[in-house]
């Protein structure tokens, strides 16, 4: 069920690392939630530079919106969202600060993959 979303300008060095980008965040998910391997979505849509805005400016760094089941305390998410920025970062080059992670929880009950609904956590 996770699907995590990458927002990234042109030219980015996560475009050019996609696979191995794609290939950490599905074992950090699965190592820092148990959660199989086999569920873990990744997609990546590349923008325009000037496309991303913080307070109203442009900014460079690229964006991830990941969609995890509810459910999972408080500390687990943080260990997950450090983890994702650090194998990232250690993948593309690119400055912790330079990336924003987003994390959305979705109860099992709306969600449906392989055909059925999903148990909550």
């Amino acid at each position: 069920m996770p699907f995590y979303q990458f927002t990234v300008p042109s030219g980015g060095a996560t475009l050019k690392h996609r696979a191995e980008v794609a290939a950490a965040v599905t074992k950090v998910h699965a190592e820092v939630t148990g959660a199989p391997e086999v569920y873990v979505h990744c997609s990546f849509t590349e923008v325009a530079p000037g496309s991303i805005f913080v307070a109203g400016e442009p900014v460079t760094g690229p964006r991830l919106v990941g969609f995890i089941r509810a459910g999972r305390p408080p500390e687990l998410r943080a260990r997950l969202l450090h983890r994702l920025a650090d194998d990232w970062c250690a993948i593309t080059g690119d400055a912790k600060e330079s990336v924003a992670i987003f994390l959305t929880e979705i109860p099992g009950a709306n969600v449906l993959e392989d055909g059925r609904i999903l148990p909550e956590v």
